[in-house]
């Protein structure tokens, strides 16, 4: 086959690429532009109902709904089901995001208002613009992903600062020493950025926080 006709191919298909981000854009602009204010929450999919983060995710968000907080997750398993459930069970707006992957993500049962995104850039997108705190309870790469992009976005001045808290001093402790050894003490980042973020252990502080810096 013509090398040509293959790169023109390619070129049509890109094209059509972006009439689907925009499409995903333009509806999610529409749907979370009229929920109240949001707190993100993420967390490892992995988690089980039985385990202490996912009974600290579903007090937390309880807790910020009574607050007048909409809760927006992933919408999958473990703690973003627990946030969720959280929300929904104390008459709040409970917003999921859910991703489309090769081994399938259900939306969780607890989710009120269910947006559909096929691409990651986008999703993150809507996280950031409708939220006023990311809480982040333990997790794997997704959920370090979810952390570091507002973590950067504040720190390049993109985004007015926000609540970013870390849930569970002991799991993140890594993670903190080697921010702290390695990236501050070989002059990567600056010490006012270990500010950015706040480590957290249970709800009430997790709520407090949020309610302190938001005024």
């Amino acid at each position: 086959m013509d090398e040509r006709y293959l790169i023109d191919e390619m070129r049509i298909e890109d094209s059509w690429r972006i009439f689907r981000i925009m499409a995903e854009f333009i509806e999610g602009f529409e749907v979370l532009s009229k929920i109240p204010a949001a707190v993100s929450i993420f967390g490892s999919t992995k988690t089980h109902p039985k385990d202490n983060d996912y009974q600290k995710a579903e007090e937390t968000a309880r807790r910020l709904v009574k607050e007048g907080y909409a809760i927006a997750t992933g919408g999958g398993p473990g703690i973003m089901e627990a946030a969720n459930k959280g929300a929904k069970e104390a008459g709040g707006v409970s917003v999921g995001l859910n991703i489309d992957l090769p081994e399938e993500q259900k939306p969780n049962k607890y989710i009120g208002t269910c947006l559909n995104f096929r691409y990651f850039f986008v999703r993150k997108v809507m996280f950031v613009k409708y939220a006023v705190a990311f809480v982040i309870f333990p997790g794997g790469f997704g959920t370090l992903d979810e952390l570091f992009e507002p973590l950067q976005l504040i720190q390049t001045q993109k985004i007015k600062p926000f609540p970013v808290i870390l849930v569970g001093k002991e799991y993140w402790r890594g993670l903190l020493n080697w921010i702290e050894e390695v990236l501050l003490a070989r002059g990567k980042i600056s010490s006012h950025d270990l500010n950015l973020f706040h480590i957290a252990e249970e709800p009430e502080e997790i709520v407090s926080f949020i309610k302190e810096k938001r005024g």
